[in-house]
């Protein structure tokens, strides 16, 4: 929920600010990178506001170099200013969770908010106080890289886990010992990076970043999230770090955000790069009057500001505005009255944490296929692991794993063996040396291992340093040797059980067609072993449900569900050249000649150990008018013979409007367990400003008209209905 002003606090921030002179509020404004003796320095001159990165990952005692950072600020400086503490906790401290695509999957913001919790908990003891997350940028396009980060490609679901993570991070009171400052990033529009290429152009027309670029940001703010970060693009031709209309006017003045805004690593003087800055001192001024009110790493700042002001060229009200928002945020953090540690052993990798992460893990896994091998059952004797992602700790963790240690990883090798030991013979054989492999030397052991065992557990996919920042991707196919590997294994005629660890969405038609099952586990994290191992054994069944849609090709890309619909929309069993000609234009259509124009999974698909049935959907109402809400209802029975869970979707389509809409939107989900022969009538509420968008004049608008809603288990699937909303 979003902070309510204190007048104490704001009292005390103004006495403050009175006092500061031009120099200790332009060192509010800088972030300097790492714990050395020089950036210690600058912090008891007050020329240092925040420090990012200050303790690496092998410190032997982090407490005591944060309490002396600390002290050189709230002792040494004429302020006595506390420092904040920045650091990428993005999927976990050293309980690492799975990446946040793979949290997206679980469609269970809840867990993914007790994530978050403890992951500030173990980030907290060792005196950091603000994380650069949540990631929020929607992503449509998997061979960017970075897409790991994010919530996938949904506004819906991404402002979910958005505002999920906030809540988990920054905990019931931001100021308890164990919160963090959370970051929503990267504002905005970095996901639709031209060609998947990071850093790169972003062409968004207003109305589409509003409807679907911004709404996770907006989500993030009303959930209180205390920092946002401007991002690496340009936006329209205008970088996101020198951006007036969606710092000052949408963040700022649109949606009231009192918290402040940190530049991306370098981002200021980036836009020098970008060809909107001739130079450091205008780069300074542009960032400054866009909104941008920290500065991490780069002097544009510290170098010009000083005489940017004495010239009158930038306002001191920009400064001050800025000082005063950095300053909001310690307060409400309890830095000035609480800015020491004390240690807190035993809290890092502790029970209850690992449980978490071994929930989560499970909960992100969907299953794609299932021929019937899956869950293993006690007839398996011999189970061979085979694959490169099998017993490779590190790879496991995934992208942004800043303190992750491999030594902490429970891999899915180690877990099977635990969990089979008395009753079956699990076997192992990598087949490569790693997932980019193309050393084939190995696959003769594999073959004989899978010969010689009931069943196959294939682990493939991408290793850690696949995705992630700057590993972006041309291709969306297995890496290396992999597609060999499957094929050999595949020959020896056992039951292959493919586990997919990946950073993205990967087009994997082949994996489809020679396993008996899959399951893509993304990259699990801590306990990705043993959750793999509950779900393959059958202790779990699987319940995550794709965060994207899973194209059949590269080619396909972009690929989303929320497409709109042309003037000549393909069916979807159409392939191959169409029939007519210009002259007759007989099936000329909006698709490809040589690939279908569909997933080959759609957004929202995941299969469990149970089947489900839906029927008898219902609407409270024909019609509504502008103020109602619709409850649409639809009854779900487990028609199988294990208790699971199904996740329960709403999506809607406005069939004509004064702006095409899109075929499909989600507005809604539900996680719901039931057991063997259970049913329960499942319900949503509609209101009518969910189907609202963002007219020419880039106001909110309702129209009246006809809308279709669908219930169902993912985009392409669902009993569906018509109502009418009448003005």
């Amino acid at each position: 929920m979003r902070p309510r002003r204190s007048r104490k606090l704001e009292a005390r921030l103004e006495a403050l600010l009175a006092q500061m002179t031009l120099a200790e509020k332009l060192g509010q404004l800088n972030q300097a990178h790492g714990g050395t003796p020089e950036n210690k320095a600058l912090v008891g001159q007050g020329r240092v506001g925040s420090l990012i990165n200050l303790c690496p990952t092998d410190c032997p005692d982090p407490v005591a170099v944060y309490n002396s950072f600390q002290e050189a600020a709230v002792k040494g400086s004429r302020l006595g200013i506390p420092l904040i503490i920045g650091r990428d906790v993005i999927h976990g401290f050293r309980t690492m969770f799975p990446i946040p695509l793979g949290q997206a999957a679980s469609f269970d913001p809840d867990l993914v908010c007790q994530a978050a919790r403890v992951a500030a908990t173990e980030a907290a003891s060792w005196g950091i106080n603000w994380t650069f997350a949540p990631m929020v940028d929607i992503a449509r396009d998997p061979r960017w890289g970075r897409s790991a980060e994010g919530g996938g490609e949904d506004p819906v679901l991404a402002s979910r886990m958005g505002a999920a993570m906030v809540r988990g991070f920054q905990g019931d009171d931001l100021g308890a010992p164990d919160s963090l400052a959370a970051c929503a990033k990267h504002y905005v529009g970095y996901g639709a990076a031209e060609g998947g290429r990071d850093y790169n152009t972003t062409l968004i027309p207003e109305g589409y970043l509003r409807d679907v670029y911004l709404p996770p940001f907006r989500a993030c703010v009303e959930a209180g999230a205390a920092t946002l970060m401007s991002a690496f693009n340009d936006l329209n031709g205008v970088p996101a770090s020198g951006n007036e209309l969606t710092l000052r006017r949408i963040l700022k003045k649109e949606w009231g955000f009192d918290g402040f805004v940190v530049s991306d690593w370098a981002s200021i003087d980036e836009m020098i790069s970008h060809g909107y800055c001739a130079n450091r001192r205008e780069a300074a001024r542009a960032a400054l009057r866009a909104g941008v009110d920290m500065e991490m790493v780069s002097p544009c700042y510290a170098e010009h500001l000083p005489d940017l002001v004495a010239r009158g060229e930038v306002p001191l009200d920009w400064v001050d505005d800025a000082v005063r928002r950095i300053l909001r945020i310690k307060f409400r953090l309890g830095l000035f009255d609480r800015p020491f540690i004390e240690p807190r052993p035993g809290v890092l990798l502790n029970p209850a944490h690992l449980a978490t992460a071994r929930r989560l893990a499970a909960a992100c896994c969907v299953l794609l296929k299932n021929d019937g091998v899956l869950p293993l059952d006690c007839g398996v004797r011999k189970l061979a692991a085979i694959g490169p992602l099998a017993d490779a700790p590190a790879e496991q963790m995934g992208c942004w794993t800043v303190d992750g240690l491999a030594r902490d990883v429970v891999t899915p090798l180690a877990a099977l063996r635990e969990a089979l030991a008395g009753r079956a013979e699990v076997t192992y054989a990598p087949g490569l040396p790693g997932a980019r492999s193309t050393d084939t030397a190995g696959f003769a052991e594999a073959v004989a291992a899978a010969r010689g065992a009931d069943a196959v557990a294939l682990f493939l996919g991408e290793d850690a340093g696949m995705s992630g920042e700057a590993h972006c991707r041309a291709f969306l196919d297995l890496p290396g040797a992999q597609a060999g590997l499957l094929e050999a294994v595949a020959a020896a005629g056992r039951p292959v059980v493919v586990v997919v660890m990946a950073g993205r969405a990967l087009a994997l038609p082949d994996v489809l067609a020679k396993s008996s099952a899959v399951l893509y586990a993304w990259h699990p994290g801590t306990m990705g072993g043993p959750a793999l191992a509950d779900l393959l054994l059958g202790a779990e069944s699987p319940s995550g449900r794709l965060p994207v849609c899973l194209p059949r090709h590269v080619g396909q890309i972009p690929l989303y569900y929320a497409k709109r619909n042309t003037g000549r929309p393909a069916r979807d069993e159409e392939r191959g050249a169409p029939a007519g000609t210009p002259l007759d234009p007989k099936d000329f259509t909006s698709r490809y000649m040589d690939v279908e124009h569909t997933p080959l999974f759609p957004f929202g698909f995941g299969l469990t150990y149970s089947s489900f049935e839906y029927k008898e959907l219902q609407l409270s109402s024909p019609a509504i008018g502008r103020d109602d809400a619709l409850t649409a209802s639809i009854r779900l029975t487990n028609t199988g013979r294990r208790e699971a869970v199904e996740v329960v979707q709403l999506y809607v389509r406005d069939v004509a409007a004064s702006l095409t809409r899109p075929v499909r939107e989600l507005k809604d989900f539900q996680r719901v367990r039931l057991g063997p022969g259970e049913s329960r009538r499942v319900e949503f509420v509609l209101r009518s400003s969910q189907l609202a968008f963002h007219g020419p004049d880039m106001k909110l608008r309702v129209e009246a008209g006809e809308f279709r809603l669908w219930i169902g288990p993912d985009a392409a699937r669902g009993d569906s209905a018509t109502f009418a909303l009448t003005d």
